[in-house]
């Protein structure tokens, strides 16, 4: 614990605003048995886990009411966690009255709709004495666009998702100014607001025209202070849900979430989904698998666009989709920062030196950021 001590102080104190007598909930993940995992990211996910178990027990000697939950980890991200996790989160009782409104079994398979949704957010408010106060998400899949996550944040929980983590980031990308990188992040925020279309092309041969009529971006800064807030850490990037329906062109995805593709794949978008992939990396073969179990994995959920000075590297999606200057796409789900489909799958991937201009409802066009470098 001691060599991570001031970054986890800094972690509850500047990240979390962490208040006398709140509960905090530290979760994290196991390898499963059927998993196959590289020898480097075996290392990564247990040292993943011991931090999250060191974490947990720092908060515990230092503000007293703390727990830690781990569990095996779930198939991808955007699944959602295991029962023991929503139990220790939003305690027995809560879980009792989903269970008996026959809304759990919804929640865990995302197949609920929007009036049983109201149905478990008056649970939950009703119930938000028993629920956790801040929660780190210290798993290696993220659940971050989950019933679960969205849930928790309605009752106030203030939820930090920290998903392919390495705890070698907090002496890199967890060093940033936090408050010169929400600046940062404001302006980028207010300039896209003012765009219906973005256009992203980078030299990789992507090419991008997205849509965001009626979306509103948002910013993650890392500061979760306030009641209900959530955010990635490292944080540092404006994201927005593009409009369904509407976006399309060509994605050369170079990136996965941990490590460099054998060779590049080409996704082409229209109508705002995936509609064929070219190339012969395995992610071909993992994608196509995702998207015959569930269409809506098709779906472009997510433009985004790094902010994070400190962060420079390229084969953790986590630190990589918050590096300044680079933008990053996902497919799956978007349901919790403002889309409409719901998928048990949200993947992102990072692209470089890209050229984004926002156009304007009038036709004019604003170019944000040139090969990487920030024009505002």
């Amino acid at each position: 614990m001691g060599q991570y001590q001031q970054a986890f102080e800094a972690l509850f104190a500047t990240n979390m605003g962490c208040r006398p007598g709140e509960r905090i909930l530290v979760f994290s993940d196991l390898i499963r048995d059927d998993e196959r995992v590289s020898e480097a990211d075996r290392d990564r996910r247990d040292r993943l886990h011991a931090t999250a178990q060191d974490l947990a027990e720092y908060a515990a000697a230092r503000y007293g009411a703390a727990a830690f939950c781990d569990f095996p980890a779930t198939p991808t991200s955007g699944a959602e966690p295991p029962l023991a996790l929503w139990q220790a989160v939003f305690g027995k009782a809560i879980v009792e009255q989903f269970e008996v409104a026959g809304l759990m079994g919804l929640l865990l398979n995302k197949s609920i709709d929007a009036a049983g949704l109201e149905r478990a957010r008056g649970i939950v408010t009703a119930g938000k004495a028993a629920v956790a106060d801040i929660i780190i998400a210290l798993a290696n899949n993220s659940t971050s666009h989950t019933n679960f996550r969205r849930l928790a944040c309605h009752a106030g929980a203030r939820f930090a998702s920290l998903p392919h983590f390495d705890p070698e980031m907090f002496g890199t990308s967890m060093t940033v100014d936090w408050h010169a990188l929400a600046q940062r992040t404001d302006r980028l925020v207010t300039a896209v607001n003012r765009a219906e279309w973005v256009q992203v092309e980078c030299p990789n041969g992507t090419v991008m025209h997205i849509c965001k009529k009626g979306r509103l971006a948002e910013g993650d800064d890392g500061l979760l202070t306030a009641d209900g807030a959530f955010g990635n850490l490292p944080a540092g990037e404006a994201y927005l849900a593009p409009l369904e329906g509407e976006s399309h062109g060509t994605m050369v995805i170079e990136w996965g979430p941990t490590a460099k593709l054998q060779s590049p794949l080409t996704l082409t978008i229209a109508d705002g989904k995936v509609v064929r992939i070219d190339g012969e990396d395995p992610l071909r073969q993992r994608l196509e698998a995702k998207f015959a179990e569930n269409p809506n994995c098709r779906n472009l959920a997510e433009l985004g666009i790094g902010t994070n000075d400190k962060a420079s590297r390229p084969d953790n999606v986590l630190e990589a989709e918050k590096i300044l200057g680079t933008i990053h796409l996902a497919l799956g789900d978007n349901t919790g920062f403002g889309g409409t489909v719901a998928a048990p799958f949200h993947e992102d991937y990072v692209f470089y030196q890209p050229t984004v201009t926002l156009v304007m409802a009038d036709g004019s066009q604003e170019v944000i950021l040139d090969s990487g470098r920030l024009q505002l």
